[in-house]
Parts: C-alpha cells; sequence; structure tokens
C-alpha cells in the first residue's frame, strides 16, 4: 500500500510548471520555492511511510501548503506588532516609538551620503558627536555631550574614564539591577572601580557619603531606582548635597538617571521626578540616561555635563566600542530638536503623547473604536482601568486610562489573544475575566482598521 501510494506523489518538476508556481516564483525565489515543495514532499512520504497519511495530497492541495510555507518563511523574524497591553514603553515590544515627525530626517542620511564625521566648513575630518552638542546645550544647559549604544554603556565608559581604579561611593538604597541581571556594582567592577556601599537600604545620610570618603575615593554615584520603589520610613541624599561633597573633596559627581526626562509630567498624574537639566544645575558633574524611554528617541545612552570630563571620555578606546551609527545620531538629533516646543514634543513624541493624552480623549478613542466593531459578534463594554509607563520608569505608578473589553460568545479570551498573535500584524492584548482588553493609551487611532480585520479573521 505505502508503495502504491508513494508512487503517487507528483514529482516536483511537474509542480514547478504549474502557473500558481511559477506566479509564486516571480513574488519570491525559486531556490525558495523549491525548497518549500521538497521539505512539503518529504513530509508527505515520511507520513506516508509510517502510515499516518492514506490518501496523497491534491496538486491543489500540495501548492496551497506550498504557499503558506514561502509566505511563512519569508516574514522577517523582526516585525511590526501593535501594542494594546496599556503598557507605553513596553520593553518586550521595544520601547519608545519613533516620531513620523523625524522620518524625512532618518531616511536622508540612511539612504545618502551625510557629513557624519566631516567638517563641511573646514573641508576636514571632523567627529560625529557634534551633531548633537548645539540642542543639548540648549535643552540641558550642559557643557557637551557624548552618545552610547545604551545606558549601561554610559554607565560603564564614565566610570572607566574618570575613576578606574578608584573607589564608587554609592548608597546600598540604589544597587540597581536593569533587565537582564546587569548590576550596578557589577558594571563598576567591569570599569575597573570599586565599590563603595553606604547606608542601609532605605535611608543614607550625607554622613554616610562623609564617612566613606578616602584618599582612594573618586567618585560619589547616585543612581535612579527606575524599576523599583523604596516607601515608608526613608532617606536619600540630595544631588545638591552630592555634588556639593564631591566639589569639596576634589571628586566627581555622577548621576545614573536610567531614563532620563526632559520634561514634568507630575501634571499628567505621575509622581515628581527630576528633569535631566535639573539634575545638572544642580551641580552634577555627569548625568547619564536612555535614548529610548522617556526621552522617546532611539536606543541610546547620553551622557551630558563638564566638558572636560566627556573629552576624556571621547578618547578612551571603550567609546569607539560603544560608538552609535548615523541612523541612531540622525533620530535622535531629530528628535531632540522636538523639545525645542513643548507642545510640539507632547503631540509629535508617541511616548509623551501617550502620557500626556487626558481621560476625555481617551474616551473619545474608545467610543470610536467600539462602533469601528459594533457590526461584528462581540459584546462590547468601555470602562476606565490602569495603563503604566513601563521600561523602567515611574516603578508602582500608574495612569488612568480606558479600555475596549471585547467577549465572544463561542470563542475564550484566551483563544482569541492566541489567534491574534498569529495574525499577519500580531496584536499584544491583555485578558481579564475572560474578556480581551484593548487599552486606548497604547492603542493608537490608524490601527483600529488593522484591529477590526484581525478580529474578523480570528473569529471565522
Amino acid at each position: 500500500m505505502s508503495k502504491q501510494l508513494l508512487s503517487q506523489i507528483p514529482a516536483i518538476n511537474k509542480i514547478l510548471l504549474l502557473d500558481e508556481v511559477k506566479s509564486l516564483i516571480q513574488e519570491y525565489s525559486e531556490v525558495g520555492v523549491k525548497s518549500a515543495i521538497k521539505n512539503y514532499i518529504d513530509e508527505i512520504k515520511q507520513e506516508i511511510l509510517n502510515e499516518e497519511l492514506h490518501e496523497v495530497p491534491s496538486l491543489e492541495k500540495i501548492v496551497e501548503v506550498v504557499t503558506q510555507i514561502v509566505k511563512s518563511e519569508d516574514k522577517n523574524s523582526l516585525r511590526r506588532v501593535i501594542n494594546a497591553t496599556g503598557t507605553i514603553l513596553h520593553t518586550n515590544l521595544g520601547r519608545s516609538l519613533l516620531s513620523q515627525k523625524i522620518k524625512e530626517n532618518i531616511e536622508s542620511v540612511a539612504f545618502n551620503y551625510s557629513n557624519l564625521e566631516f567638517d563641511i566648513d573646514n573641508k576636514k575630518r571632523g567627529s560625529r558627536y557634534v551633531h548633537l552638542i548645539d540642542i543639548i546645550k540648549k535643552l540641558t544647559g550642559a557643557e557637551d555631550v557624548l552618545v552610547v549604544n545604551n545606558n549601561a554603556a554610559a554607565v560603564l565608559l564614565t566610570l572607566n574614564t574618570l575613576v578606574k581604579d578608584k573607589e564608587i561611593v554609592v548608597s546600598r538604597g540604589e544597587l540597581v539591577e536593569i533587565g537582564g541581571a546587569f548590576r550596578i556594582p557589577e558594571i563598576i567592577k567591569l570599569s575597573g572601580g570599586t565599590p563603595v556601599e553606604v547606608g542601609t537600604t532605605n535611608k543614607t545620610h550625607l554622613k554616610d557619603y562623609e564617612n566613606a570618603i578616602t584618599d582612594n575615593t573618586g567618585a560619589l554615584l547616585k543612581v535612579h531606582t527606575s524599576n523599583y520603589k523604596i516607601v515608608g520610613f526613608t532617606k536619600e541624599v540630595s544631588n545638591e548635597e552630592i555634588s556639593y561633597l564631591a566639589r569639596e573633596n576634589e571628586l566627581v559627581s555622577i548621576n545614573d538617571l536610567g531614563s532620563g526626562q526632559f520634561v514634568d509630567f507630575s501634571r499628567f498624574g505621575l509622581p515628581y521626578e527630576p528633569t535631566v537639566k535639573e539634575v545638572l544645575d544642580s551641580g552634577i558633574d555627569i548625568v547619564t540616561f536612555s535614548g529610548d524611554k522617556l526621552l522617546g528617541g532611539p536606543q541610546a545612552g547620553i551622557i551630558v555635563g563638564k566638558k572636560e570630563y566627556i573629552e576624556q571620555m571621547k578618547k578612551n578606546q571603550l567609546t569607539r566600542a560603544l560608538r552609535v551609527d548615523k541612523m541612531t545620531l540622525a533620530a535622535l538629533e531629530a528628535t531632540l530638536k522636538l523639545y525645542l516646543d513643548e507642545k510640539e514634543a507632547l503631540e509629535h513624541i508617541p511616548t509623551l503623547h501617550m502620557i500626556s493624552l487626558s481621560k476625555e480623549r481617551l474616551l473619545a478613542k474608545a467610543d470610536v473604536f467600539k462602533t469601528r466593531l459594533s457590526d461584528l459578534d462581540f459584546k462590547i463594554t468601555i470602562a476606565e482601568d490602569k495603563a503604566e509607563v513601563g521600561g523602567g520608569s515611574y516603578p508602582a505608578s500608574y495612569l488612568d486610562s480606558v479600555v475596549v473589553k471585547l467577549e465572544h460568545s463561542r470563542l475564550s479570551a484566551t483563544d482569541i489573544e492566541r489567534r491574534l498573535l498569529e495574525v499577519e500584524i500580531p496584536i499584544i492584548t491583555r485578558i481579564k475575566d475572560n474578556e480581551l482588553i484593548f487599552d486606548m493609551r497604547t492603542l493608537r487611532t490608524r490601527e483600529f482598521d488593522l484591529v477590526k480585520q484581525a478580529l474578523i479573521e480570528v473569529v471565522k
């Protein structure tokens, strides 16, 4: 029986002559289509030999399966998804979205030659970092700036340059571990420095720093607790106190702000956090922060502060290993320019826009979304809920939000959630009480039709 079935399997060459397959080759590639046909034919043979298949699929079925295989394999591994979770800076989903307003600037640099390291005025080699100095000065008052590939790299480079083989004094309450088990004490050691822990988990006083200073002390380090919050009986030393103590003892004062921000978000219901400018104004010598968190730009580690210290960092051999490319610089410069008009930044930088959305605007979005889905077979309700900033920013703090909840008579929320991950553009949602939840803070209006089409597809 197996031999008879095996003899009925069409030859690969015969399949390749089919018009549908020829069209598939034109759209994709001959190598990919041939590989898909061979793999499927091998699968059919194996199932026949295992007596799992008792009939050879028709040519139509073979073409259908091969088409699915080719289309599936043609997809990029890294691709777009839709975020309906309510977590704005979702680390797993790529953190900050770039502003549409900077697309032209990125395209201009990416698809053409640029003056990345060319001084046009003097017709000689220049520095890639000069493109950010003027805009950073305007926004923060910093003397100089250096950009590397992320904030952990920024801290590493700062410490390795300025206080290698020295002691770095840091509060026990600020010994942060960020994603991927990267810990501040380990970064200090990797930089060549020695961490000196002072105070306790919940309380650190100025005298703790003072008592820890020795002839081998190089810096006083403050680390923003971006991804956790200590509450209750607490005490921390201010930036002003740290910077003054460092100057009095001829030490470097460093603040790892983590997320970092240029806007005071307390007006939108979040706790007050000092901006980068306010930290520099306090007298801190060097401040480091991320580009792709509250700033709303590309992934980067931004170092701002005293020119004499940053000039030393530029000469460190690590800088070349940690440097960013032209597209990151183009995206960062264009994003920063939006901050010259705060109203413009709040409206056109997606991260800032999502944080600043009022409940009235969220309710209006929810009404539009509900109306858009009204002809589908779902029970649809609008409710108030909580969203979060995420991405290691504002831990244990939440934003008031509005969600649209969907419930299907036949399919469970878990089934629909799974199927939404399998559509062309996967949709990431939340589930509660067997209801599928779409948060209006992160689900964008331009994505409503894509979500509707996906829902139609998954409930078929």
